[in-house]
């Protein structure tokens, strides 16, 4: 009878939930460990810029609560990457007190290793100097005064950390910005499982449920690796994975279907098979791991100044049919009474009903809507700035006397009352480039002796 590896992931991303039926049925089949991708950059730049989590406090605890709990109870290392949503230093640290929390309201005691993913800016700036960086496609190049300005700079560690913590003994390892496969990836691989099986594995338990059919990243998955392939399952019958699921989720995020890269290597697809094994699972095989030089993905955000907005609405078809010039002449007149310089600020109008998702990508030019939604959203050096643009441009979209009109009041309908909204600071992604390893960079982890008292020096 060949050995496997069974692989727990029980949610798309920490705080995203999960029914405790499923987690139980689960750990009835005793898994080798219990994985999760607790990070992304999707949510955009605001929270790796700003060192916060996107996801809740409450129902971060909530899953880390069930998946440490039954690790620890029964002996399954239990791993983390991309702690707290973007995994920089403040992340790290925010998820690493809940789970001392934890750890004191169950009284348990365990190992912990955390792996920090921050980057000293002088490293970036000798890598850049000596032209060890290098842009991702439709990226700008890297600059001295950028990497300055970047507030938190992280790279997303490949599977060695995770193998060198869980090497050293602990029993619950955090890290810090990782690559998305390699918290799943990292200990059977080190346990002598292929090295591309596990990371294909991996790759599409990073989203738990969302690669079954219907998708769920609030549901639980498992990934059953063998010496030839890996099967996926789910443990609820709402769902299930399919060769087409699972075949669509290894392109989940990626340009080519065929290599999918990351630290270190590439994954190579083109003799990867998708083959149904009855009872709502999938068997994958034919993925290869290829080396390749070694680079990480740097990833950073810095502040570009302070958002207002405002929401509205309006139903007048003569507005709507000329819209886009009235919004022409709003900005005109904001910008000559405030004397603006439009290189110093954004004013932006978003119409759902007519391109508020593709802007001006939007391949449908007529708009047939009845009412329309109206963001203005405003970006300005200071907070004061972007609160007196975004109250002129309300009001005098408000108040302007388009050609047709027939109201002599007002032409929009606002929601809420204060109508304007101040978000406060913004950030941009300024670093989302490819850097050589070096030992400069190394991921050093530290362990911890965690009890229910608190952490043990």
């Amino acid at each position: 009878m060949s050995k496997t590896f069974k692989i727990l992931s029980p949610t798309a991303i920490l705080g995203y939930g999960f029914p405790e039926e499923s987690f139980r049925k689960a750990m009835e089949e005793s898994p080798d460990l219990i994985a999760v991708d607790a990070g992304s950059s999707d949510p955009g730049p605001h929270y790796l810029g700003a060192g916060k989590p996107f996801t809740d406090r409450t129902g971060v605890k909530r899953d880390l609560r069930y998946m440490i709990t039954a690790g620890v109870k029964n002996n399954i290392p239990v791993v983390i990457g991309t702690a707290g949503g973007s995994g920089a230093a403040p992340h790290l640290e925010w998820c690493r007190q809940i789970i001392l929390e934890i750890a004191a309201e169950e009284k348990l005691s365990f190992t912990m290793a955390l792996i920090p993913a921050d980057i000293d800016k002088k490293v970036v700036h000798q890598a850049l100097d000596d032209g060890k960086i290098q842009s991702l496609d439709f990226v700008p190049e890297l600059t001295h005064s950028i990497i300055d300005e970047t507030t938190y700079i992280v790279a997303q560690m490949g599977i060695e950390p995770f193998q060198e913590a869980l090497e050293a003994g602990a029993q619950v390892v955090l890290g810090g910005r990782a690559y998305d496969p390699a918290c799943f990836a990292a200990l059977p691989i080190l346990k002598g499982f292929d090295e591309g099986l596990a990371l294909h594995c991996g790759k599409i338990l990073e989203c738990a449920a969302i690669a079954a059919t219907p998708g769920s990243g609030s549901d639980c998955a498992m990934g059953i690796l063998d010496e030839t392939g890996f099967t996926l399952k789910t443990f609820t019958e709402k769902r299930q994975f399919t060769e087409t699921s699972a075949a669509a989720h290894t392109l989940y995020e990626k340009s080519d279907p065929y290599f999918l890269p990351g630290p270190g290597g590439v994954l190579n697809l083109r003799n990867c098979s998708f083959k149904d094994a009855g009872h709502g699972q999938v068997r994958v095989s034919g993925s290869r791991h290829e080396e390749t030089p070694y680079t990480v993905k740097l990833e950073g955000a810095r502040p570009v100044g302070y958002r207002t907005l405002t929401i509205a609405g309006t139903r007048d078809s003569i507005m709507i049919a000329g819209i886009d010039n009235i919004l022409v002449e709003v900005r005109k007149s904001v910008e000559k009474n405030l004397s603006i310089n439009p290189d110093d600020v954004k004013i932006n109008f978003h119409l759902y009903g007519k391109n508020g998702v593709m802007g001006a990508m939007e391949p449908e030019p007529d708009t047939t809507s009845y009412e329309l939604g109206i963001l203005l959203d405003v970006v300005a050096p200071t907070q004061e700035i972007a609160d007196s643009i975004c109250s002129l441009a309300r009001s005098t979209l408000l108040h302007y006397g388009y050609d047709g009109r027939i109201a002599t009041a007002g032409n929009l309908a606002f929601p809420f009352s204060p109508s304007d909204i101040r978000v406060g600071l913004v950030y941009e992604f300024s670093i989302y480039h490819l850097m050589e390893y070096t030992p400069d960079i190394a991921f050093k982890f530290y362990l911890e002796k965690v009890t229910p008292e608190g952490v043990v020096a």
